[in-house]
């Protein structure tokens, strides 16, 4: 079925039950939970997508985090991924806050959406080729609904691919030779809308450094740039 709203697409997406392995991983996550945790009621569904539906830029990430968005229920909520994005997002004027900790904290998107590959927290951080191909028809239907997204961000190469695929489902990708993953990169997908690049803020690369806070802010002021209004 082809939801005609966000909201009614949302609705679908907390309500699947497509993969068994990820159905028994998120939800065993939100039972067992961890120490620190304890005290919280854990989301155990589906994560959907948050934001501006008028959105002009759209973030798109791997999966949720097992006790991250798996327990908030809110897209780089409740983890340090959260905490480097958000405090992005806030920095160039695209949230009213520069934290996001809960459904109920406050945070408002300005211009901009967020989601991701698959929904569901996976084993171990990776979900398998079937339960991609079962969360793309989510994506695809997002980036048709999403009528005004000039600028995509993928966080990470698995989500930079992801978008790819979608692009070729939908006939946006007429290249000769398919864009290979680069930080800070900008692939033109179509016109007005563009592709960036970015190695995710996940705590290995920005405990290593291999993603630092300039680095980060970086894809986002290019982002800010390429959504400027074009002047006659």
């Amino acid at each position: 079925m082809e939801y005609k709203t966000i909201d009614r697409l949302n609705e679908a997406i907390v309500r699947c039950r497509a993969c068994p392995r990820l159905v028994d991983w998120r939800e065993s996550v939100a039972k067992i939970k961890r120490r620190q945790y304890a005290y919280c009621e854990y989301w155990g569904k589906p994560v959907p997508g948050f934001g501006d539906p008028n959105a002009r830029l759209l973030i798109v990430g791997l999966a949720p985090a097992a006790h991250g968005a798996n327990r908030t229920g809110r897209m780089f909520t409740g983890d340090r991924s959260g905490d480097w994005l958000y405090n992005a997002l806030f920095t160039f004027g695209f949230a009213n806050q520069p934290l996001s900790t809960n459904r109920d904290d406050g945070l408002e998107l300005r211009d901009c959406y967020i989601t991701a590959a698959v929904r569901c927290a996976p084993p171990a951080n990776k979900p398998s080729g079937d339960e991609f191909e079962h969360c793309r028809p989510y994506l695809l239907r997002e980036l048709l609904l999403l009528k005004n997204v000039r600028v995509i961000i993928a966080l990470g190469k698995i989500a930079f691919d992801s978008v790819m695929s979608c692009s070729k489902i939908r006939g946006w990708d007429e290249f000769s030779r398919k864009p290979q993953f680069k930080h800070g990169d900008k692939v033109k997908i179509r016109e007005n809308l563009y592709l960036l690049a970015s190695y995710h803020p996940s705590q290995q690369n920005t405990f290593t450094g291999k993603l630092t806070r300039r680095m980060f802010h970086a894809v986002f002021k290019k982002a800010k740039t390429l959504l400027r209004p074009v002047r006659s």
